[in-house]
């Protein structure tokens, strides 16, 4: 059976087109560019390190063996034995995973080292929500080096689209994408450690994937996972989110960086049951999602560090100041590690700075997450192949943000919502910046918000810095109880020095280069579910045209779209009236 182009519309993204019908069928959302083409970026890193990885434990065991030259990298890898393929110190190979970890390297002895396991294996990709398949065909048809990509749905419609958009794309995408209607849930389980790459980009929570998401990746490959219920996150419902992910949020003005570190929180816990663990190599808040690129090791002595990579976190009711306390620690024993529980708690019942009660959030991923030297190979491939992402401009902006971060500091402050909390006129971020400079802490600012600042000063110095401040800007008189109040009557017990630093303004700001780019059209943001009938409700989401566009589509199409839109359109002239009437009938009731 041929495709009636007539009934779809071609969409080009990158070097994949797919086939997309006119109809709410199959989900799709072109906002999403910025997602694909991050992904791509880390991929491109992800494969390039993994090869040096590979190439390096190579050489090493050749140096060791001392029977080849240090050059002879592949007559090398003959005299390799699996046992010493294994994973060492968290680090992995990459190859099949019959090669052994820290945890079974006599076991893996047993088995013969075959000559056809000597070369590293382009790495096989899982794409366990595919829907169009677009994220596939763009990872086969513009990753070098990639291996098989495996699509995944449980929509037939969403697999059907798939494979159509595999053929629509050529031989290429047909011999290196597979399409398959089945529960990624039941696959990843099925097929352990079988994938070097492991991309999870749900409709909503990713909690219920993460189990067998990190039980499905290979030994030092690549999970990337997104979450767009931010609402959850940010704690709108902070009930729900400890029931999805283990963590309690807080409403912050850091709350979506501590979505975040919820979400690495997560991964880390579900990769913990399985003596694994996680290394994050970027994390990021685009848009209205986050998404986090972790790399996953097997090591239960490793995993044992879990606790010193997690916090709680005190917030203050009534000013920013905010404070982290982690679940465990360690201490020497000889010569080796002891752990205990972490110590607390870090803050008295009420707030020293404003009297006023703390809630409690987390735990939360408090270690870095991200990795520098990543960041930074990220943003070089970005820019030399600047022709080949669509959304360039604001994958490098956001890279280029991040590689400026301070990435041994857990969460930010809000320069205006320290302003807001003593009712003053807010200083210049330079200003501010250099007063923490010259206080000799270190700062940044945050790829989350460009408001936001980050730095080790303790919240006294912070304080102290704004009581400075405000002698010179003088506020109006607030409530002797206001927070505000009980921190400006206190004198300052550190004078704060705004002279201009140097270090003031990131590399980028000196250069000028745009950090926060502006949405590129409106109604850029999150799209209505697949399946889902649109109605006039829809408009906020995806605009007026496209509604219009949507409920004409219906009329096309003959007598049943008609009638369909016929009670559409009853339903849509409808509303207003029965919300007139729900109002009256509320006011009878009340009068």
């Amino acid at each position: 059976m041929e495709t009636d182009l007539n009934d779809y519309t071609v969409i080009k993204e990158g070097e994949a087109e797919i086939l997309m019908h006119k109809k709410n069928q199959v989900f799709f959302n072109k906002a999403q560019v910025n997602n694909r083409d991050m992904s791509i970026a880390v991929l491109r890193a992800f494969i390039s390190k993994r090869k040096q990885e590979h190439e390096a434990m190579l050489s090493k065991r050749a140096r060791s063996s001392g029977k080849v030259p240090e050059k002879d990298v592949t007559e090398a890898s003959k005299e390799v034995t699996p046992a010493e393929n294994g994973n060492h110190n968290g680090k992995t190979n990459g190859e099949d995973d019959e090669v052994a970890s820290q945890d079974g390297p006599k076991e893996a002895s047993k088995t013969t080292y075959e000559p056809t396991r000597r070369e590293l294996k382009p790495p096989r990709v899982l794409e366990a929500l595919s829907a169009s398949g677009l994220r596939a065909l763009r990872y086969a048809r513009e990753v070098e080096g990639i291996g098989q990509v495996v699509a995944l749905d449980n929509d037939p419609a969403s697999v059907e689209a798939c494979q159509r958009n595999i053929k629509f794309n050529g031989l290429m995408s047909t011999s290196k994408v597979e399409s398959h209607l089945t529960d990624a849930r039941v696959h990843m389980l099925t097929n352990p450690k079988e994938f070097d790459v492991v991309d999870l980009d749900p409709y909503g929570a990713p909690s219920i994937f993460l189990d067998s998401a990190v039980q499905s990746v290979a030994d030092g490959g690549l999970l990337m996972c997104t979450a767009t219920d931010m609402a959850v996150l940010c704690g709108a419902n902070g009930e729900v989110c400890y029931s999805k992910y283990g963590s309690y949020p807080l409403k912050g003005k850091y709350c979506h960086e501590m979505a975040l570190r919820i979400l690495l929180a997560s991964i880390e816990s579900h990769a913990n049951r399985y003596k694994r663990y996680i290394v994050p190599v970027l994390s990021v808040q685009i848009d209205f999602y986050v998404r986090v690129f972790v790399r996953v090791y097997t090591s239960a002595s490793a995993m044992k560090n879990t606790p010193l990579k997690l916090s709680y976190v005190y917030q203050c009711i009534g000013c920013d100041s905010f404070h982290l306390q982690s679940v465990g620690r360690s201490l020497p024993k000889h010569n080796s590690v002891r752990y205990q529980a972490g110590v607390g708690p870090v803050v008295p019942q009420d707030c020293t700075h404003c009297g006023k009660k703390y809630n409690m959030g987390g735990p939360i991923w408090s270690a870095p997450m991200h990795d520098q030297e990543w960041v930074t190979s990220i943003l070089n491939g970005v820019k030399s192949m600047k022709d080949r992402y669509p959304a360039y401009d604001k994958i490098c902006s956001m890279l280029t943000t991040i590689s400026e971060e301070l990435p041994d500091v857990p969460l930010f402050l809000s320069l205006h919502s320290l302003a807001a909390t003593l009712k003053c006129t807010s200083p210049s971020a330079a200003m501010f910046r250099s007063a923490v400079i010259n206080a000799k802490y270190r700062v940044s600012g945050s790829h989350v918000n460009p408001l936001g600042i980050k730095t080790d000063a303790p919240m006294e110095i912070i304080w102290d810095i704004m009581r400075c401040w405000v002698k010179n800007h003088p506020v109006k008189a607030q409530s002797p109880e206001h927070p505000g109040s009980v921190i400006l009557s206190k004198e300052p017990s550190h004078q704060a020095d705004f002279s201009r630093q140097v270090g003031s303004l990131s590399k980028a700001q000196v250069k000028k280069v745009a950090r926060f780019l502006p949405n590129p059209e409106k109604h850029w943001g999150p799209k209505v579910r697949a399946g889902r009938q649109i109605t006039s409700k829809h408009v906020s989401l995806i605009g007026h045209d496209a509604v219009n566009g949507h409920l004409n589509g219906h009329k096309e199409g003959g007598a049943e779209g008609e009638e369909e839109e016929e009670k559409q359109e009853d339903v849509i002239e409808d509303e207003p009236d029965m919300k007139r009437q729900k109002i009256g009938d509320d006011i009878a009731s009340t009068s």
